[in-house]
C-alpha cells in the first residue's frame, strides 16, 4: 500500500473515531440527565469531557489533512499528541477510580457511553497514532511536547479548584482537600497526575520517533551503512586530473 492510500485509510479512520467520541459525548449526556443532581456546568466540568471534545476537533482535523494533503504539518504531530495522551489518561484515571470503588464496596456503574469514552475511543485513538507513525510520512513528534503536553491539564485544575472552592463541587475525589487529608493529600494526588501525563507523552514520542527512524531505514535509497564499514570519500566531479 502506497503511503498516499494509507493516508487516506487514516484519514477516514480519524473522521471515525471523532463520530464515535461525539456518540460517546451525546449518550453520557443523556445518562447523567436522570440523575437527580444533575448540573450542566458540572458534566462540562470534566476532564473526560473536555479532553474528549479536544480529541474530536483534533481528529477532524486531523482526518481533513490526511485526505487532502501529502503530509501534515509539524504542529498537528504535537497537538494529536497530546490528545491522544488526554484521553489515554482519561481512561487510567476512570479504569483506577473504579477498580478503587470495587475494593471499598462501593459500586460505581459503567454504562456504555463510559465504555466508549473511557476505554474504547482512548484505544482506537492510540491505534491512529501508532498506524501515523509506522507510515512516518509527518515529521518526527518532538521532544518538546513532553513539556506542552500540561499546559492543558494545568489550566484545567487551576480552574477546577477555583470554581471548586465557589460552588463546593469537584469532579474527582482527590481535588476535594476534605476527602484526601488536606492540600497536601490533593498536591500529592495532582502530582501524580502530572507525573502520569508525561510518562505517557515520553513513551508516545520515544516510540513515533523509534519507528521513524526504523521506517526511514527501510526505505530505498535511504539504508544506512552497516556498523564496522567505512564510507568511500566521494569522488569529485567534472574536475579534471593533476598532472605533476
Amino acid at each position: 500500500m502506497s503511503p498516499r492510500t494509507a493516508r487516506r485509510f487514516l484519514g477516514g479512520f480519524r473522521l471515525a473515531v471523532a463520530v464515535l467520541e461525539v456518540v460517546a459525548i451525546v449518550g453520557n449526556f443523556q445518562y447523567v440527565l436522570g440523575f437527580r443532581f444533575f448540573a450542566t456546568a458540572n458534566f462540562f466540568s470534566y476532564f473526560t469531557i473536555q479532553s474528549a471534545f479536544v480529541a474530536v476537533v483534533v481528529l477532524v482535523i486531523g482526518g481533513i489533512f490526511a485526505l487532502s494533503a501529502p503530509r501534515d504539518p509539524a504542529w498537528l504531530g504535537i497537538v494529536r499528541t497530546m490528545a491522544t495522551v488526554y484521553v489515554l489518561v482519561s481512561g487510567v484515571v476512570f479504569g483506577l477510580i473504579v477498580s478503587q470503588a470495587s475494593t471499598r464496596d462501593y459500586r460505581i456503574e459503567v454504562p456504555w457511553s463510559d465504555t466508549l469514552l473511557h476505554f474504547v475511543v482512548p484505544a482506537l485513538a492510540l491505534v491512529a497514532w501508532t498506524t501515523d507513525s509506522i507510515i512516518a510520512v509527518n515529521p518526527r513528534v518532538p521532544w518538546s511536547t513532553v513539556g506542552w503536553v500540561l499546559v492543558f491539564p494545568s489550566g484545567w485544575l487551576v480552574y477546577t479548584l477555583i470554581r471548586g472552592q465557589d460552588v463546593g463541587w469537584f469532579p474527582y475525589f482527590f481535588l476535594d482537600e476534605t476527602q484526601v487529608g488536606g492540600w497536601g493529600g490533593v498536591i500529592l494526588y495532582c502530582l501524580l497526575c502530572l507525573a502520569i501525563f508525561v510518562a505517557i507523552t515520553a513513551g508516545l514520542v520515544a516510540v513515533n520517533r523509534r519507528l521513524w527512524a526504523r521506517r526511514r531505514r527501510t526505505e530505498p535509497g535511504s539504508r544506512a551503512p552497516r556498523r564496522g564499514t567505512r564510507r568511500r570519500p566521494a569522488l569529485p566531479v567534472g574536475e579534471p586530473a593533476r598532472r605533476r
